[in-house]
């Protein structure tokens, strides 16, 4: 899926004279991260070789190549998989969030696409995870699995261990959410609750080989993080996992047969997660192809080229939203005042992914939230722009990816009557950037590698 800059466009940038060049500068990070050519730059065909990353594989060897896997990319990652195979792929099936299936006339030969709950898991990601189950089971030592894995995987695929139910992981997943819990803990408890994640889905599979490619929306790329690692080891314990709800002060919150099962993992009476250095990744090969660097990587040198002085900040931002949001408010007044960290006109761009703590009963998300906290401290800066942006085109439960942020955000919000100290209060981010036409609405873009801020001094 080609992202476009009229896909972009937002009340605030495309009404400035800037807003041309800002809109093809966040279509230039998403372009670097398209599922589909991510994996076609990662998968190359020779005759009947196959090379994947430092790895050739003899296709001769192999009596079936499977296809499974899970996110809010698997649907292009999929296309492009069966560009390169066409029918030499036996069978497939891949789970996506719904509203995620746009296959934009790709021909996906022998490969099922099933829709999901996400960020919620719900019952089609459960059936659909045991389907995969049922067609791992069959793998033999002559079976090839291709494994697509990209952000939401964790939710999409899911497979709670015996005596856990549905609603349990649900009511787990809300608290987790809603407590400011990182995406690191939320995993860590995911993975030991599980028997797919923390290298789980390997284990399904017997003596099969793998190769698996990782679109990451993690910051920092930890293997055994994306969507729970399904194909990688687990460095962490049931342990670990019990003190991350006993730090959030969740283990009355959280119901019963979660903690029960923690225990017995921590009491050795069931198996832990696969360690690293078993033996089942010998034959294991996890490539990562896309993430946020790049995306960010790509939009900085879009900007240079439209005369933009460029700076990448981070690809680590985390802590609460708002927080961020006045930290990087901060910038743009230093910018204003001394030209530092960069002169005008300037291009910062900051990746990672924040928390939101929840305290109301508003509606938004993490980028809304960031932008929403930028308001005050931003207030009266002439020709500065916050943009935020969720890279999968959905933040939070909204329809929104992110919000627009300038130096008069805070005049038109008063003149209205409405303040975002209120809407803060009630984690109301969503309607604050509604009354005002400052959403960002790209819709799903297809892929997924964490968050971008844009902060803009022209």
């Amino acid at each position: 899926m080609k992202i476009t800059p009229d896909l972009l466009r937002s009340f605030s940038s495309s009404n400035h004279p800037e807003g041309e060049k800002i809109s093809h500068i966040m279509a230039a990070a998403l372009n670097a991260v398209d599922p589909f050519e991510a994996v076609s730059r990662s998968l190359h065909l020779d005759g009947r070789f196959l090379i994947a990353g430092n790895l050739t594989y003899d296709l001769s060897k192999f009596k079936r190549i499977v296809l499974v896997g899970a996110g809010k990319a698997a649907v292009p990652m999929a296309a492009s998989v069966s560009q390169i195979f066409g029918a030499s792929i036996t069978s497939g099936l891949v789970i996506t969030k719904q509203g995620y299936t746009q296959t934009d006339n790709f021909i996906l030969q022998n490969i099922r696409i099933l829709e999901a709950g996400h960020p919620l898991p719900d019952q089609r990601g459960i059936l659909g995870s045991h389907k995969i189950i049922q067609l791992l089971k069959s793998a033999q030592s002559e079976d090839l699995i291709l494994c697509l894995i990209s952000g939401g995987g964790s939710a999409l695929m899911t497979a709670p261990m015996p005596g856990i139910q549905l609603e349990e992981v649900q009511i787990l997943t809300s608290r987790l959410l809603a407590c400011g819990a990182t995406i690191d803990e939320i995993n860590t408890i995911r993975k030991h609750i599980d028997q797919v994640k923390g290298g789980g889905l390997v284990a399904q599979a017997g003596q099969a080989h793998w190769i698996t490619l990782i679109l990451s929306d993690v910051i920092g790329d930890p293997l055994d993080r994306i969507a729970s690692g399904p194909t990688a080891p687990d460095a962490s314990t049931y342990e670990d996992a019990f003190k991350i709800l006993k730090q959030y002060e969740l283990l009355d919150q959280v119901p019963g047969s979660i903690i029960s099962h923690l225990k017995q993992g921590i009491q050795t009476q069931i198996p832990e997660t696969l360690k690293p250095g078993h033996s089942a990744f010998d034959r294991v090969n996890n490539m990562i192809v896309g993430n946020n660097y790049l995306a960010a990587d790509a939009a900085l040198r879009e900007a240079s080229s439209f005369g933009y002085h460029t700076l990448l900040l981070t690809t680590s931002l985390q802590g609460e939203a708002s927080q961020a949001g006045k930290f990087i408010a901060a910038i743009a007044q230093q910018i204003t005042r001394s030209n530092q960290p960069i002169s005008r006109p300037a291009c910062l761009i900051l990746g990672g992914e924040t928390t939101v703590t929840l305290h109301g009963k508003g509606c938004g998300g993490r980028n809304q939230e960031l932008a929403l906290g930028a308001v005050n401290p931003i207030a009266g800066l002439e020709n500065i722009f916050l943009i935020t942006l969720a890279t999968d085109g959905g933040d939070g439960p909204t329809d929104a990816a992110g919000a627009v942020v300038t130096g008069q955000t805070l005049a038109r919000a008063l003149s209205l009557g409405i303040h975002p100290n209120d809407y803060l209060t009630r984690n109301d981010s969503y309607h604050f950037f509604q009354a005002l036409d400052d959403l960002l609405k790209p819709g799903p873009t297809l892929t997924n590698v964490g968050d971008l801020a844009f902060l803009f001094a022209c």
